[in-house]
């Protein structure tokens, strides 16, 4: 029988087949496409399995192909990887300004993950009554406008635990797809997912006063039907996204505003630092290329050196 993967805790899945959630457990080890993986089965993913004889529980003997998948670096393992979620139709990093603040080149790195899978991705602002209207809080949403918006990235600014109407501003954005949800800890996943799935009843806790970072409140990834179709996929709060599986000389073609101009360059190999004839700097000076953005991608690409 064929089913999804809804929820991994360890050994045990949980797996949706048709309106029946079934335990299942894996058979020998599975084979990842040379990926050190720490999670040989993610959330979204869709399994073939076989009943176990007089018990209510299965055995999965496959791992259909993925259509994609969000990765990111083990907090474990080194050189080990860790799939988030598989198998999207997009995905939705909440950010916050503060209270945790969530950094643009945390957003370039999330940006660049889903860039590579070709996963659309959606900038989600969460707690806007704290700042929304303090003038901190105007310029930084302004700088955040300014810089995605252009790029093709749709940028929504809402207050989970203050919109009554939440529900209704996120059914057509969210109807009939696999949505990714992800963010720092403390940003308000589950209090969104609670208001748009309260059957959901996901814990919340506060950020700590002390830290003002959050508190892991979800400790597997997990995925929710949405009473109007679709589904969303919670994950555990991420401090940091790794970028895996890039090569140096493609990274750029994961920011959109570098894609547009590549090929112009005077070195087909060029890595956009300090070439001679390298267009992507030229548009830089010439305020094409946000600064904010050049310097995530310096970012990436130097750190992906000094694992080399």
């Amino acid at each position: 029988m064929k089913g999804r993967v809804i929820k991994s805790t360890g050994s045990w899945y949980s797996v949706r087949v048709d309106e029946q959630i079934i335990q299942a457990r894996l058979k020998g080890k599975f084979k990842q496409d040379d990926l050190k993986l720490t999670n040989p089965i993610s959330v979204g993913d869709w399994v073939e399995m076989d009943a176990e004889v007089g018990q209510p529980t299965a055995v999965i003997r496959a791992i259909l192909p993925r259509e994609n998948y969000v990765i990111r670096k083990s907090t474990r393992k080194q050189h080990f990887s860790h799939i988030i979620a598989s198998n999207l139709d997009q995905a939705m990093l909440l950010i916050t300004m503060e209270q945790p603040r969530t950094s643009f080149g945390f957003i370039d790195r999330f940006l660049v993950s889903t860039e590579s899978f070709r996963i659309p991705a959606i900038l989600v602002v969460n707690k806007m009554d704290l700042y929304g209207e303090t003038e901190k809080g105007k310029k930084w949403l302004k700088d955040l406008h300014e810089i995605y918006e252009p790029l093709g990235y749709s940028i929504l600014e809402i207050s989970a635990s203050e919109d009554e109407d939440l529900s209704a501003s996120f059914r057509a954005l969210l109807e009939g797809k696999s949505t990714l949800i992800s963010g720092h800890s403390g940003v308000g996943k589950s209090t969104l997912l609670n208001k748009l799935i309260p059957k959901a009843s996901q814990p919340t806790q506060q950020v700590s006063k002390f830290s003002s970072k959050g508190v892991h409140t979800t400790t597997f990834a997990e995925l929710f039907e949405l009473p109007w179709g679709g589904d969303l996929i919670d994950t555990p709060g991420i401090k940091e996204f790794g970028i895996l599986d890039i090569e140096e000389n493609e990274l750029s073609h994961y920011f959109p505003e570098m894609r547009a101009f590549l090929g112009q360059c005077k070195f087909h190999n060029c890595r956009h630092v300090n070439e001679p004839g390298c267009m992507v700097r030229q548009k830089l000076e010439e305020g094409l290329i946000h600064p904010s953005r050049y310097m995530s991608y310096l970012n990436i690409l130097h750190e992906e050196d000094s694992h080399r």
